[in-house]
């Protein structure tokens, strides 16, 4: 049965409504790093946050909403995804209140001052705990509800991270789709999405995808090394040519949503890795591999492309993680993720973390304040006047005649008011925000003869930005693990659903 046929046509006409999807501009992507806190000597909270500032991390993932790594990442700048635990989520998707509750404490409360920018309910709660599954979208609309209160909804996005494991038969790409038993749940899930314009949170990890593939693909795709002619990777369906298995997992992901009739909501890698060290049974866990996988995604990520079937949007990503986690339970290999020892450096080479990028421009570690491509017209004439007015902006650039005055845009001018107010009140707590319109950014925007507050204008020198499918599931999930009651929850989170949008 088709679903959407269970609605009023009314209903139905809201639903497929088209989005007003903001994609990513040329410098929009992103590599963050997830904060994993299973390890017996946890440095402090303050220690860890010199350790990413040390290193120009720009995006960072909690796996819950620690008070101590939310109060010491306050005036850094980056930007936070704060977690939901599987062990909250029923509650939260029971009790509005609770959904209050928890964004009062955990988001209200340390803005603007820590810039958080997400909430992660739970992760891959469809696959490991499925008798939740039903309260999932439930958990997010009442989190968003609590954000649309605070003023907030703008800034703070919601979202769910889901295992690879959610898509049946990911290869070929164009073929793939949800397992049918989460149908109706993903269904709601990318409803959610739309009507919020969020973003879905896809783990994917090559490591298993090729160690569980059975020999099927080699290492080499798995490790984004360039493959021999007669080793090409392509979907025959679409002749679409693959050269990594990340691409495809993405890629799968874009077509597991088309399948359902949507389309236009990004993918963001919440978590993608190699571990370093494994058991006598794991040869593929090295240091090797590690090292060189972690490389070739970051330059992956930065090249600001996304996967064959959607090239114009880039794939920001979360490396998975900051540090090996030894109280981690299973394999040797699930302990040894980490790209830093606890002292700061790094786990195999600095080269991960500073990368000579051969094209566009480097910020030599300084982080620009950008508009967002596609925010909103009349809130981002709004930014740039409170950027040139009350936030004391230096705004004579862009006045006509002057060297940053084209292009004569509104987005163009707001990023420069932006970046030059961030440049000048950051180290005192300014933010990079302006009502959710602005952005970060490790490129330097600067053009021609416009020269941006911070850049070197020298157009040289370093981006240096470390950051975060096939088979089972992503390194163990981080929490609890329906029976197939489906009909009678559809209906009335339909309804919910419908309701976000007014």
């Amino acid at each position: 049965m088709i679903w959407e046929q269970m609605l009023p046509m009314k209903w139905r006409i809201l639903i497929f409504l088209p989005l007003l999807f903001i994609s990513s501009d040329a410098s929009g992507a992103f590599v963050g790093i997830n904060i994993g806190m299973e390890l017996t000597d946890l440095p402090s909270a303050k220690d860890v946050v010199e350790i990413l500032k040390s290193h120009h991390v720009t995006h960072v993932r909690l796996y819950d909403a620690d008070r101590h790594m939310l109060n010491a990442l306050a005036n850094t700048g980056i930007e936070v995804m704060v977690g939901v635990n599987n062990e909250e989520l029923l509650g939260i998707g029971k009790y509005p209140a609770a959904a209050a509750d928890w964004v009062n404490k955990n988001v209200v409360a340390y803005l603007p001052e820590t810039n958080i920018t997400a909430i992660a309910v739970g992760s891959e709660v469809l696959t490991t705990i499925p008798r939740v599954a039903p309260y999932l979208v439930w958990a997010m609309g009442h989190l968003h509800r609590a954000l649309v209160a605070t003023n907030l909804n703008f800034q703070v996005k919601v979202s769910s991270p889901h295992a690879m494991d959610i898509i049946e038969r990911p290869f070929p790409p164009s073929t793939a789709t949800f397992n049918p038993k989460m149908n109706t749940t993903m269904y709601l899930f990318l409803q959610f999405l739309k009507n919020t314009k969020s973003f879905f949170m896809l783990n994917a990890y090559p490591y298993y995808g090729y160690t569980t593939g059975n020999g099927i693909f080699p290492i080499d795709y798995a490790l984004f090394k360039p493959l021999a002619p007669s080793k090409q990777i392509v979907d025959s369906n679409t002749a679409l040519r693959y050269s990594s298995m990340f691409d495809a997992m993405v890629d799968a992901a874009y077509y597991s949503m088309e399948a359902l009739n949507f389309s236009g909501i990004p993918v963001v890698v919440t978590e993608s890795g190699w571990p370093s060290l494994g058991g006598s049974n794991e040869p593929d866990a090295t240091t090797e591999n590690a090292e060189i996988y972690v490389t070739n995604l970051i330059h992956r990520v930065l090249n600001n492309s996304g996967p064959p079937s959607q090239p114009q949007i880039p794939i920001s990503t979360y490396i998975y993680e900051l540090f090996n986690e030894d109280k981690r339970p299973g394999p040797l290999s699930e302990k040894n993720w980490g790209l830093f020892h606890t002292n700061g450096t790094a786990m195999y080479s600095q080269n991960l973390i500073t990368l000579d990028m051969e094209e566009g421009n480097s910020s030599d570690g300084v982080l620009f304040c950008v508009a967002k491509q596609g925010a909103d017209e009349s809130a981002l004439e709004a930014g740039l006047n409170w950027a040139c007015g009350p936030g004391k902006a230096s705004c004579g650039a862009i006045q006509e005649g002057q060297p940053c005055y084209q292009p004569n845009s509104l987005q163009s001018h707001a990023s420069y008011a932006f970046n030059d107010y961030y440049q000048r009140m950051r180290s005192s707590g300014g933010t990079c925000d302006f009502g959710g319109t602005a952005m970060t950014t490790p490129m330097d925007p600067s053009h021609g003869s416009c020269i941006f507050t911070g850049s070197s204008s020298s157009h040289s020198g370093r981006v240096i930005t470390p950051l975060t499918a096939y088979g089972p599931v992503s390194p163990t999930s981080r929490g609890l693990t329906l029976q197939n009651s489906w009909i009678a929850f559809y209906i009335p989170a339909m309804v919910f659903l419908l309701q976000l949008q007014q």
